[in-house]
């Protein structure tokens, strides 16, 4: 005991002179406590109880002599007393116990109250012969079952379980081995173990301790040691554990037997327990006095100590121990706050003993950190900086670790540092700042050892401990290239690996086999972001890439070749920006994949940009098929083939740079550009398979002629066509041109010659040969009539009347001919009409004489009934049946002859048909005219006319 440090943790409260109040005139028998209350049971059989501050409450009679034994119950506010009241009969004890309701009070007289007792019992039965009560303790079970026990002075226990309000009670008797002597077999303690569903009791007499386990029927006993102990030295922890107190030492007790004990040599008036602390009241027989010793076992130090007077009772309430001296004075001793506690060690540097405090007092972490860094702060202000480390380190997750990092910078204690770190990211609780911190640490101490038990920890916890971009730009900086390649691959940051081999290190080939080893996804995303580098220094192994990831080979051929997955292939055109700077690549990459891959679709803006790679002079990048979002490229298109056919200035363009074709490379890339637009239009589909508008811009912004004449013949701009001749001054191939495209035909449009003739009128020079040509083809197919050709001709000054006059007099000859014709043919129908119109008057006005002898059916001889058209034909009645309105020999004629004038009448409803004769005729004219001849165009009748032009006469008298 003397080895133990003392402590002052406790303190005394109410300034030391609290006193029991006067109210409480009997002398103290017994105490208890419990729900804010203090309970006095005195000699006169009163009961007194005390609020905080032992402050009188108020008192009641509870038995007729003396109080005995009580205790307050903690979930009801009952209180159970054993106490002597007068005796009725000398067969009956004057022992009883009573049990009172505090919360129910019942007046009594005018100026007193006392609780309702609701229970009263006879301790001493015939059964249960009377005995020196020596100890008390009440178990409350479930409501309302108590489970009282009582100690006797002849080693009895007298067990009460019930419901004493109702009188629903059993009774038990055990007994402790009988001694001769009686004073070495009282009871002196008692203490209740409650363990789940078994209920334990222990007893302690002055020369045993025994064991009853009451769930067990009966009761068995077991002795737990010889040696006992005196009454007010046994108490119960709050662990369960059985407390004796004898003059060498103080025991402790389990189900199992003796425990720990502890050397406190004196002897022991009274034994407690609270909050953890062991209370002894120790007498000193060298100075007479009693000493109150509070001892903190847990941390092996005394908490507090004081010399007292003669103590006759002590209890515990509102967090205080009170102790209830014989002269009825008291003294109140509470437990400090731990913050005033751990001052008190902080200003004697003993941290340990904080420590240790804070631990057995269950405080928080974050209590438990603040007194380990006043410990590290200790410790380092005496240059302790190992032992300070040790302490800092467990303050991590609570202590911000700048604080300590901040301490440990110098160079000199690095070692601390990086052990700090260390710890840090073991707990997970490191950022980015301090992954830098300790990778830094590594490589100034050139501790590869641990860099590498650090990176390439072999649990699988590196990847999580740590920021793994941190970690990489760190290693990076240090030159640690390994490193910080095992970092990435381990983490998956295939992008950062690439980093390195290629900027750091330079190993094209082994990036490249890396790529290749990687899941098509992500090979895709890292030649995205790496495929400048590998295209400037390996074009051919990563073209070789390219078309792995964008097409079948390898091993996503295994999955077949649907056109599902044939749909989730990266495109080309994703890779297009890695070839910036190599045009060249470019168009060997995009040739090679449109040979493979015959239906991709993105074939129209990969045929783009190779025909913008094809036709371009320099090889430059294509950055107009890759820029031509949002633009209207037709009518980009449209505007250039009108500033073809208006602007000179385009054909001098041109003709300046005929020079360019004279580069070998140029004009190799120009005929696959033109085989290209050939291929990538099949005669079988109406749209190309590329933007058409966009490939007219890049054949006029190029001075690709043989690619613009033939978009423009494809799309039937045959007036863009000729223009395009005109403008390079191409007279033979003009006329070519105009002699394969100006064939009606052949679908050709014959207009193309008039555009022709009018070219060369306003030419300017001498072109008699060409003229002379042209207005060949002109004659044949009578495009245009000589007035305009006369007309047209005549705007060019240097063209003379020579180049026409063959024509000219061809063409009145011509004309002179048709002229006759069509007098001979006006001759003709005057005549006719003149013959018909006779003829009509002649039917109109004479009679008709028939005379024809035979059947013109059967030419048998004609016999009555016979009938005689006005056609002059006859027939006999039976031959011509039913039908006698019209002759069988001119009625078809006649029909057919109807029928053509009602399909004209018809065809002069359909206005739109009229037109389109009109239009598409070489003379409109003479359609006009047609109509009028037949009768079409005219004023329509008012009314019907009678269509029986051959009607019949019938002879049946023979005529």
């Amino acid at each position: 005991m003397y080895q133990w440090r003392k402590f002052d943790f406790f303190e005394e409260k109410y300034g030391g002179k609290s006193s029991i109040p006067e109210e409480v005139s009997g002398k103290i028998e017994c105490c208890s406590s419990g729900r804010g209350k203090v309970v006095f049971g005195c000699d006169d059989g009163t009961v007194c109880l005390l609020d905080r501050g032992l402050k009188f409450n108020f008192g009641f009679q509870a038995h007729s002599n003396s109080v005995l034994f009580l205790q307050h119950l903690k979930q009801r506010n009952f209180l159970v007393t054993v106490g002597e009241d007068e005796q009725i009969s000398p067969q009956q004890s004057a022992v009883c116990l009573k049990v009172f309701d505090l919360d129910k009070m019942e007046p009594e007289g005018t100026s007193t109250t006392s609780p309702d007792c609701i229970g009263i019992l006879r301790i001493f039965t015939n059964q249960f012969p009377e005995a020196k009560i020596t100890s008390f303790i009440v178990l409350e079970e479930a409501p309302p079952i108590l489970l009282i026990a009582i100690g006797l002075d002849n080693g009895c226990i007298y067990c009460i379980k019930g419901d004493i309000a109702r009188e629903r009670i059993t009774r038990l008797k055990l007994e402790v081995d009988s001694f001769s002597d009686k004073s070495h077999c009282s009871i002196t303690g008692l203490g209740y173990r409650v363990d789940g569903q078994a209920l334990q009791l222990f007893a302690v007499t002055p020369n045993s301790v025994s064991l009853f386990g009451l769930q067990n029927q009966p009761p068995r006993r077991q002795t737990l040691d010889q040696i006992g102990g005196n009454v007010n030295s046994v108490t119960m922890s709050d662990r369960s554990e059985l407390i004796i107190g004898r003059p060498e030492a103080v025991y402790f007790y389990e189900v199992d037997g003796r425990g720990p004990c502890w050397a406190f040599e004196g002897e022991k008036r009274f034994i407690g327990w609270f909050r953890g602390y062991l209370l002894c009241v120790i007498a000193d027989q060298r100075i007479g006095k009693n000493t109150f010793n509070i001892y903190d076992l847990k941390n092996r130090l005394i908490a507090h100590s004081l010399v007292v007077k003669e103590v006759s009772h002590m209890l515990c309430e509102w967090g205080n121990i009170i102790l209830i001296m014989t002269d009825k004075s008291a003294l109140c001793v509470g437990e400090k706050d731990m913050e005033s506690k751990l001052d008190m060690l902080y200003k004697k540097n003993l941290y340990t003993v904080a420590i240790n405090l804070v631990h057995s007092q269950h405080a928080d972490a974050a209590a438990t950190a603040e007194v380990l860094r006043k410990y590290g702060d200790h410790l380092y202000s005496k240059q302790d900086y190992d032992e300070a480390m040790a302490q800092y380190i467990h303050t991590i997750g609570h202590l911000e670790p700048s604080y300590v990092i901040q301490k440990f910078l110098d160079a000199q204690r690095i070692y601390n540092l990086t052990n700090y770190l260390e710890k840090l990211h073991e707990k997970g609780l490191a950022s980015k700042d301090h992954t830098t911190l300790l990778l830094n640490c590594y490589t100034k101490l050139k501790d590869v050892e641990k860099l590498n038990l650090f990176i390439k920890s072999e649990d699988g916890v590196g990847e999580h401990k740590f920021d793994v971009e941190t970690a990489i730009r760190v290693c990076r900086a240090a030159n640690y290239h390994e490193h910080a390649m095992y970092v990435a691959k381990k983490a998956g940051r295939h992008e950062l690996y690439l980093k390195i081999l290629l900027e750091d290190l330079g190993r094209y080939d082994e990036a490249l086999q890396y790529i290749s080893s990687l899941e098509p996804s992500q090979a895709g995303v890292t030649v995205k972001e790496y495929g400048k580098i590998l295209i400037e220094h390996k074009p051919v192994e990563t073209i070789d890439i390219l078309m792995r990831l964008c097409t079948e080979d390898g091993e996503s051929a295994k999955r077949g070749s649907s056109s599902t997955y044939i749909s989730m292939l990266p495109s080309p055109v994703d890779f297009l920006n890695i070839f910036i700077h190599h045009p060249q690549s470019l168009m060997d990459f995009l040739e090679k994949y449109i040979n493979k891959v015959k239906d991709s679709a993105a074939q129209v803006e990969i045929h783009n940009t190779l025909l913008e790679l094809y036709l371009s002079n320099d090889l430059n990048f294509p950055s107009i098929s890759q820029d031509n979002n949002g633009v209207d490229l037709s009518l980009i298109a449209r505007s250039g083939a009108v500033l073809v056919s208006k602007a000179e200035s385009n054909g001098k363009v041109i003709a300046d740079r005929k020079d360019i074709y004279k580069d070998k490379d140029c004009l190799e890339r120009r005929e696959k550009g033109l085989h290209l637009l050939k291929i990538a239009w099949p005669s079988d589909l109406e749209h190309p398979l590329y933007d058409v508008d966009l490939a007219i811009i890049l054949c006029e912004m190029d001075a690709f002629k043989e690619g613009l004449l033939y978009l423009y013949e494809k799309m039937k701009l045959y007036k863009e066509v000729i223009a395009c001749y005109m403008q390079a001054h191409d007279h033979e191939g003009l006329i070519a041109c105009c002699k394969r495209l100006g064939d009606s035909g052949k679908g050709g449009d014959p207009t193309l010659w008039a555009d022709l003739l009018k070219y060369f009128g306003e030419l300017g020079e001498d072109c008699s040969k060409e003229v002379k040509e042209v207005l060949t083809y002109i004659e044949r197919d009578d495009i245009l009539p000589p007035i305009i050709v006369l007309q047209t001709l005549s705007r060019n000054p240097c063209l003379t009347l020579s180049v026409i006059k063959d024509y000219i007099a061809r063409k009145l000859e011509r004309e002179s001919k048709l002229i006759e014709e069509d007098r001979q043919a006006i001759d003709k129908y005057q005549e006719d009409t003149l013959t018909m119109r006779k003829e009509i008057q002649d039917l109109r006005t004479n009679a008709r004489i028939f005379q024809l002898s035979k059947c013109t059916a059967c030419t048998f001889t004609l016999d009555l009934p016979a009938v005689h058209f006005m056609c002059m034909h006859s027939f006999h009645q039976r031959c011509l049946g039913d039908n006698e309105k019209e002759c069988p020999e001119c009625a078809p004629e006649y029909r057919s002859v109807m029928e053509m004038k009602r399909g004209l009448e018809q065809n002069s409803k359909d206005q739109d048909r009229f037109f389109q004769q009109v239009k598409s005729s070489k003379d409109g004219f003479s359609v006009i005219a047609e109509y009028f001849g037949k009768g079409v165009i005219s004023k329509t009748s008012n009314g019907p006319t009678d269509t029986n032009r051959s009607g019949s006469t019938s002879s049946g008298n023979g005529f």
